[in-house]
């Protein structure tokens, strides 16, 4: 069948897109039961924000996941996946120096109308074998992930064929989502042995993470909440065990960027490779919430980054969220300030002025988010350089710049 010809019958990559997330979203469902609990608090605290906020229809479809990859040639196949949904690696994540041994990036639809019909994002996470400080174990790591499949044979060969003709018709698109979704699964039973396994605990939690299992299970899947605060109170009197404090900028009149909160990683049940006594347990996946506010230009990203910092360097007998809160009432709360001191990116409609929402992550709450769930033991940071460059070859394309992305939406 010839691209032109198959032009007429195949799927919409935002279709495939939905379809996808609809499935991950049921099978995590079925995984991990306190995420259904979740989404019934997520639905009720939006229900109760209508009256003030009109709820966009995408919000009730919109998810954001997460996974962790051990190799190029993975993050390069899962780049190729993202992309027969119509997702792009938009923005470059180092969270080496918040003490996560991995870089990433944020496979997301760009354009406005894909966004509207579903704007399901995957934070991927690439280990970065150079921080293992042991290198016999990494010599091991690497061995293992070099050995394993991560994604099925007919994932990969669908992958193929929709490059090649230029899409998929509907067989294909269901196949393919069918097989993708294997790559997300829950595997029980590990690539390693305990002893193996506990070393690589010893290295990071994440490094044991990513490398023991046979593929890069979804560790969290994301609901959009409208009042993340009273979504965080909902999830307390409901008994769930929740981070301390939400991640990113305080309360606000109007919201920016991104807050997220999540219940703590739950204890799952793994079988060792070669071990027919009792199993183990490992800590990894969570729940998360987020709310999403304006996506800021470079001057408010600079003056969000630098009242951050300040708040960070308070005093310590002073609790983070009320320094936190200090600190950002140097940072516009109306609209109209924010739009004419350059600070958000806004569309203007006649008198009207409507933000444009932040689609994207902060590296710093994705990093509090990881930690909070690894336990207080490991709060170690790591030395050397960011290497996007390192990230890009093996992704094997350059990452969108986001800011980018919010300007030309605001002009057109």
């Amino acid at each position: 069948m010839t691209t032109t010809a198959l032009s007429k019958n195949c799927v919409d990559a935002s279709e495939i897109r939905t379809r996808f997330c609809a499935a991950l979203s049921a099978m995590y469902r079925a995984e991990v039961p306190l995420y259904a609990d979740l989404l019934d608090i997520v639905a009720r605290v939006n229900a109760g924000a209508v009256t003030a906020a009109p709820t966009p229809a995408r919000v009730e479809i919109e998810r954001h996941g997460a996974i962790r990859v051990g190799t190029a040639a993975e993050l390069a196949m899962m780049g190729r996946a993202f992309a027969v949904m119509g997702m792009a690696p938009v923005g470059y994540y180092d969270l080496a120096p918040a003490g996560v041994p991995v870089h990433s990036t944020a496979f997301r639809p760009v354009e406005e109308a894909a966004l509207a019909r579903n704007p399901f994002r995957v934070f991927c996470s690439l280990l970065r074998l150079e921080l293992i400080a042991d290198p016999a174990l990494r010599a091991e790591a690497s061995a293992i992930l070099d050995a394993r499949r991560i994604f099925r044979p007919e994932a990969v060969t669908l992958i193929e064929r929709h490059e090649t003709q230029g899409g998929l018709d509907e067989a294909d698109a269901d196949a393919f989502v069918a097989a993708l979704l294997e790559t997300f699964r829950w595997h029980e039973e590990m690539l390693v042995d305990r002893e193996t396994y506990e070393r690589l605990v010893a290295s990071h939690r994440l490094v044991a993470d990513i490398v023991a299992f046979r593929g890069p299970h979804i560790n969290h899947l994301t609901p959009r909440t409208l009042d993340i605060d009273a979504a965080q109170e909902a999830m307390r009197a409901q008994g769930l065990e929740i981070k301390d404090s939400i991640e990113g900028p305080p309360r606000r009149a109007i919201p920016i960027l991104l807050r997220q909160t999540s219940f703590k990683a739950l204890s799952e049940s793994v079988r060792f490779a070669g071990d027919a006594g009792a199993p183990g347990q490992h800590t990894a996946r969570f729940g998360e919430i987020e709310q999403r506010g304006a996506a800021l230009t470079p001057k408010g990203r600079a003056l969000y980054d630098a009242l951050l910092a300040q708040a960070s360097a308070g005093d310590a007998a002073q609790p983070y969220t009320e320094r936190l809160a200090q600190a950002f009432i140097a940072f516009p709360d109306d609209l109209e300030t924010l739009a004419s001191e350059g600070l958000i990116y806004v569309r203007r409609m006649g008198d009207m002025l409507e933000p444009l929402t932040y689609e994207d992550f902060l590296p710093v709450s994705a990093a509090g988010i990881f930690q909070s769930n690894l336990g207080n033991e490991q709060r170690e940071t790591y030395g050397g350089q960011s290497s996007q460059a390192e990230f890009e070859a093996a992704l094997g394309r350059t990452v969108l710049d986001p800011f980018a992305l919010y300007a030309a939406m605001a002009e057109g």
